[in-house]
């Protein structure tokens, strides 16, 4: 990423905020990897802590996780624009989970990566766990981290 860019990642903690994740995950999941509305929008948005990624204040990603007990998260809906990928916001939002979940006690981070995206969770220390699967028609793997 440039350095006359200014990345900032916070709660989306605002309806405003909200709708700016939703319509991220409209555009990545939804759109350019046909994932069906029903499965992408669903029930935990309710009760999951949501992160949104902003550069020079334009939204270009947004993560979430969810709490499983108290120990456990699962991070999911991992979403940056196309034109963003690879400069490091995926990163940023998924540190930006760990790290409030770490600071609310939580010890441990579970998510289902993408194939295509597994290198990446690799890098950011997560390991694999079991057989590939099928979700949302898209081949996944459980990886695990300790936070």
């Amino acid at each position: 990423m440039s350095t006359d860019r200014n990345l900032t990642v916070s709660a989306a903690n605002t309806a405003e905020m909200m709708n700016q994740a939703y319509e991220i995950r409209r555009r990545v999941f939804i759109l350019e990897q046909h994932v069906p509305e029903e499965i992408e929008l669903d029930a935990e948005d309710a009760h999951a802590f949501h992160a949104l990624a902003t550069i020079d204040g334009a939204v270009v990603g947004c993560g979430r996780y969810v709490a499983h007990n108290d120990e456990e998260v699962k991070i999911g809906r991992m979403a940056v624009l196309p034109e963003f990928r690879g400069t490091g916001v995926g990163r940023e939002i998924l540190r930006y989970l760990m790290d409030t979940a770490r600071a609310r006690g939580f010890r441990r981070a579970v998510l289902h990566a993408q194939l295509t995206a597994e290198g990446f969770y690799l890098g950011q220390g997560y390991q694999p766990v079991g057989e590939v699967f099928e979700e949302a028609g898209i081949a996944h793997r459980k990886m695990v981290s300790l936070l």
